[in-house]
C-alpha cells in the first residue's frame, strides 16, 4: 500500500488500484463492503498526501469522525489521486425521516416503514451537509483541510441518466423539459430554475409579437413620417459643428438615414408598448406563482419548511446542536450599509470614467490623423464606448461578487439560505449600477449639460463634452444597448460554453490512464469534470435577470443543461419550493422598468415635444379641416438659431464666410442664447408625463396582481382535501381505539367522504 500503515484506517474498507503489475487489487476490509452498496459522494486528495504522515493523520481523523456519525467510507487510489467514497447508514436516513415527519399517529409510522427507498437527492444532500459541517478533533473543517492540502475536492457522483442526456443536446432545444426528471436528479432548486426559465421563454412570445407589431407599424411609416421627410429634404439647414476639431457645417439632410431608423423605435406606439410591458411583467410573475404552486404541490412540498429541514440536518450532524437564534446588530448593519454605498459610489465613478473616455475619444477621433472618421465621430465614440462599457461590466461583475460575499461573511447570517438571500440582494444592487450607470448618463444627461455653440461646457476646461448624435440622443441609447445586449447574448454565451468545454478537455488530457476497476473509472471521470460551487446556480439566475432575450433563452437553457449534465460535476441537490429572493428581484425590476420607460419616453425620445407641438403650435390649429400634416414645421420649431459671428474663432470654420447662422437642437433665444419659455413648458410637461405614466402603469400592475390569484383554486382545494383526510384518519383511529377499550359500540354514523365533497370541485380562476 505504498508504505501506508493500514491501521490508520482500522474500520475503512480500502481498495487500492494496482500501479502496473506489481500486485493485484487488495481489499483490506471485505466484511464492510456489499456488492449492492451505493457510493453517491466522493472526497478527492492528491496521492502525494499519503506520503505525509501529518496529512494522513488529518484524513484519518476526519473520516473517523464521519464514521462515528453513522457514515461508511471507502478508499481507492489511482496513479495521481486518492478517492474516499462516503455513504450514510440507513440509521441516518431513519433519523432524518423521524425528525421531519409530523406526529400523526400509528398511520404515519406505517408510512415511514414503507419509505424504505431513500431518494438519491436526499442521500447526497445529507452527506454533503455533514461533510461540510464535520470537524476533526483539532477543529479543522473540510474547507480548512482543503487549504492545508489534505483534500482537494468533494463532489456527488453523476449517474447514468439517459433521459437527461437526451435533454442536454442541441437537437432537443424545442422539446418539453423533463422537469420531474431534473428534480429527481438535481433537486428541486435546479428543477425550479429550469421550470422558471422555460416559462419565462414561453411568456416572452406575446411580448415579442407585440414589440414586432410596434416595430412594423413604425416600419410601415418609414417613408411616410413627416419629420423624416422634413429632415431628408432640409438641404438648406446647416447644423453647427459638434466637436472642437470638426470645423465644418453639416447639412441636416445628411442625417436622413439615421432619422428614419430612429423613427422605427421612437414613434407613438412606443408608449403603448411600454404600458403593455408593465402589464406583461406583472402577469408573467403572477402566472409563474400559480405555476410554482402547482408544481410544488405535485412534489409534496407545499407545507415543507426550509428552517425545519436545516435544523434536522444540524441535529443529524451533531445531536447536541443548540438552536441559533436570529440576531441583528445595528453596528454591523451600519458598516455594511456604508460599504455598500462606497461600492455604489465606485460604480457611479466608473460611469464618470466612461464619460471621460467618450470625451477624449471624441477629441481623438476628430484629429487630422483620423480624418476618415470625421463624418462619423459620434457613431465611432458610441460604439467604442459601448465596448468599453461591456468590458467594465465583465470586470466589475467579478469584483461585485467578491465584495458581496465578503459583506455576507461579515454579517454572519444564521443559515445558508439566509446567506444566499442576502448575497443575492447585495450583488444584484451592485450589478444594477454596474450595468446601467452609463446607460442612465446617455439617456438623461448626454447632450443636456453641454451649453450651446460658442460657449460649450468643457471637461477640465480643455475638452468639449460629447454631443448627442445629430438625429437625437435616442440613437445613441439604441446603439449602446444593442451592442451590450448583442455581446451578452453571443460572446458571453460562447465563453460560458467554450470555457468549461476546453477546461474539461485539458483536465482529461492531463489525467492518468483510465483504471480497470469500473468504480474507480467512474470516480475518475467525475473528478475530471469542471468543479462547481454553492453559487453556480446563482450565476445562471443573474444572467437571466439582465439582458434576457427570447431566442437567447432557448440557447441559455441548452447551454445550462449541457454544462450541468456533461461538463460539470454534479450539483448538490437542494430542496426548495420557490426561486427564493429572485422573485422579489424580478418584481423590483418590473417597478424600475416602469420608471425607466416613463423617463426615457419623457426625456430621451421626441414623443413629448411632438405631442406639445401638435396640440399647441401645429398648423392644424389654425385650420380645422386642414389636409396638412399636423407635424409640419416641427423640425424647424425644434432647432435653435446660432449666429456664426458669435463663434470664438469664426474664421477657422470652413465656409463660415458664406454662412450667417447655423442650427442646433435646443430651445434657446436666437441672440442671448438663454433658455426660452418653450423649454420650461416642455420640462413641466415631461415631469407631469413621468408622474402620470408611472401612476397609470403601476395601477395597472396592481390591478393585474389582484385579478390573477397567486395560487390556483385547484391547488387550494387539494390542500384542503389533504388536511381533511388527515383529520378523518385521526378521527377513525380514535374511534377504533375507543371501541377496543370499551367493547362493542353502536354503528358509527356515516360521514361524507372527501370524494363526495370535492366531486364538484371548482376550476382554476
Amino acid at each position: 500500500m505504498d508504505g501506508q500503515d493500514p491501521q490508520l484506517y482500522p474500520h475503512t474498507p480500502i481498495l487500492v488500484e494496482p500501479e502496473g503489475d506489481s500486485f493485484p487489487l487488495m481489499d483490506f476490509s471485505p466484511c464492510e463492503t456489499e456488492a449492492s452498496e451505493q457510493w453517491d459522494y466522493v472526497l478527492a486528495a492528491d496521492l502525494r498526501t499519503q506520503t505525509d504522515p501529518r496529512r494522513v493523520q488529518q484524513q484519518r481523523q476526519f473520516l473517523e469522525e464521519l464514521r462515528r456519525k453513522g457514515f461508511h467510507t471507502k478508499m481507492i487510489k489511482d496513479q495521481k489521486q486518492v478517492f474516499f467514497g462516503i455513504r450514510a447508514d440507513h440509521s441516518v436516513f431513519d433519523l432524518y425521516h423521524t425528525l421531519l415527519l409530523e406526529p400523526e399517529g400509528p398511520a404515519r409510522h406505517a408510512e415511514q416503514a414503507e419509505a424504505t427507498a431513500v431518494p438519491v437527492t436526499t442521500r447526497i444532500r445529507i452527506v454533503n451537509f455533514v461533510v461540510q459541517k464535520n470537524k476533526t478533533s483539532a477543529g479543522k473543517t473540510f474547507e480548512s483541510l482543503v487549504k492545508d492540502g489534505v483534500f482537494e475536492a468533494k463532489f456527488p457522483l453523476h449517474k447514468e441518466e439517459e433521459n437527461l442526456k437526451t435533454w442536454a443536446q442541441w437537437r432537443s432545444m424545442f422539446r418539453k423539459q423533463p422537469v420531474d426528471d431534473i428534480r429527481n436528479y438535481f433537486g428541486e432548486k435546479v428543477a425550479l430554475y429550469f421550470a422558471w426559465l422555460g416559462w419565462y421563454t414561453y411568456m416572452l412570445v406575446p411580448a415579442a409579437l407585440t414589440g414586432l407589431v410596434v416595430f412594423l407599424s413604425g416600419f410601415s411609416l418609414f417613408e411616410a413620417s413627416q419629420i423624416s421627410k422634413e429632415i431628408c429634404e432640409a438641404d438648406d439647414i446647416l447644423m453647427c459643428p459638434l466637436g472642437d476639431r470638426s470645423r465644418r457645417f453639416q447639412r441636416l439632410s445628411d442625417t436622413c438615414t439615421f432619422a428614419k431608423l430612429t423613427h422605427l423605435f421612437d414613434n407613438d406606439g412606443t408608449v403603448v408598448f411600454a404600458i403593455f410591458m408593465a402589464l406583461w411583467a406583472t402577469v408573467f410573475l403572477e402566472i409563474w406563482k400559480r405555476q410554482r404552486a402547482s408544481v410544488v404541490l405535485h412534489w409534496n412540498l407545499y407545507v415543507w419548511d426550509e428552517d425545519q429541514e436545516e435544523m434536522a440536518l444540524e441535529l443529524i450532524n451533531c445531536p447536541s446542536y443548540e438552536l441559533q437564534l436570529h440576531q441583528h446588530s445595528y453596528l454591523r448593519s451600519t458598516v455594511i450599509f456604508v460599504l455598500t454605498l462606497l461600492m455604489i459610489s465606485l460604480m457611479i465613478g466608473m460611469a464618470h470614467l466612461l464619460v471621460v473616455y467618450r470625451v477624449l475619444a471624441s477629441a481623438l477621433c476628430s484629429s487630422p490623423a483620423l480624418a476618415f472618421l470625421e463624418e462619423q465621430v459620434t457613431t465611432a465614440v458610441v460604439v467604442t464606448g459601448a465596448l468599453v462599457h461591456y468590458v467594465t461590466i465583465v470586470v466589475m461583475t467579478k469584483a461585485n461578487k467578491l465584495v458581496a460575499l465578503k459583506l455576507c461573511d461579515f454579517e454572519k447570517p444564521r443559515t445558508f439560505s439566509e446567506r444566499e438571500s442576502r448575497f443575492t440582494t447585495r450583488f444584484f444592487t451592485l450589478q444594477f449600477f454596474a450595468h446601467f450607470s452609463s446607460l442612465i448618463y446617455i439617456a438623461f444627461i448626454l447632450g443636456r449639460i453641454n451649453g450651446h455653440p460658442g460657449k460649450s461646457t468643457r471637461l477640465a476646461g480643455l475638452w468639449k463634452l460629447e454631443e448627442c448624435h445629430a438625429s437625437g440622443c435616442m440613437m445613441d441609447l439604441f446603439v449602446q444597448m444593442a451592442i451590450i445586449m448583442g455581446l451578452k447574448q453571443t460572446l458571453s454565451n460562447c465563453v460560458e460554453y467554450l470555457g468549461p468545454w476546453l477546461a474539461h478537455k485539458l483536465r482529461s488530457k492531463q489525467a492518468s490512464a483510465p483504471a480497470g476497476n469500473p468504480e474507480l473509472r467512474d470516480w475518475q471521470r467525475n473528478y475530471l469534470l469542471n468543479p462547481v460551487n454553492t453559487f453556480s446556480l446563482f450565476d445562471e439566475f443573474m444572467e437571466m435577470s439582465a439582458w434576457a432575450l427570447g431566442a437567447g433563452n432557448l440557447v441559455e437553457i441548452r447551454l445550462d443543461a449541457i454544462k450541468m449534465v456533461r461538463l460539470q460535476r454534479r450539483l448538490v441537490p437542494r430542496k426548495a419550493k420557490d426561486i427564493g429572493t429572485w422573485l422579489q428581484v424580478l418584481e423590483t425590476i418590473g417597478v424600475l422598468a416602469v420608471i425607466a420607460n416613463g423617463m426615457v419616453i419623457a426625456f430621451t425620445s421626441e414623443f413629448i415635444p411632438r405631442v406639445v407641438y401638435k396640440y399647441r403650435y401645429s398648423p392644424c390649429l389654425k385650420e380645422a379641416n386642414s389636409t396638412v400634416d399636423c407635424l409640419t414645421g416641427y423640425v424647424n420649431h425644434s432647432l435653435s438659431v446660432f449666429y456664426t459671428k458669435d463663434f470664438q474663432d469664426p474664421d477657422g470654420i470652413e465656409g463660415s464666410e458664406n454662412v450667417t447662422h447655423c442650427r442646433y437642437r435646443d430651445y434657446r433665444h436666437p441672440h442671448h442664447y438663454t433658455l426660452t419659455r418653450k423649454f420650461w413648458f416642455l420640462l413641466a410637461i415631461r415631469l407631469a408625463f413621468v408622474i402620470l405614466f408611472e401612476h397609470v402603469a403601476l395601477c395597472i400592475k396592481l390591478i393585474a396582481a389582484w385579478f390573477v390569484p397567486d395560487v390556483p383554486q385547484s391547488v387550494k382545494n387539494r390542500v384542503l382535501e389533504i388536511k381533511y383526510q388527515r383529520l378523518r384518519e385521526k378521527m377513525r383511529e380514535r374511534q377504533r381505539l375507543g371501541r377496543v377499550q370499551m367493547g362493542p359500540q353502536p354503528p358509527t354514523p356515516t360521514y361524507p367522504t372527501p370524494a363526495s365533497i370535492f366531486s364538484a370541485r371548482s376550476t382554476d380562476v
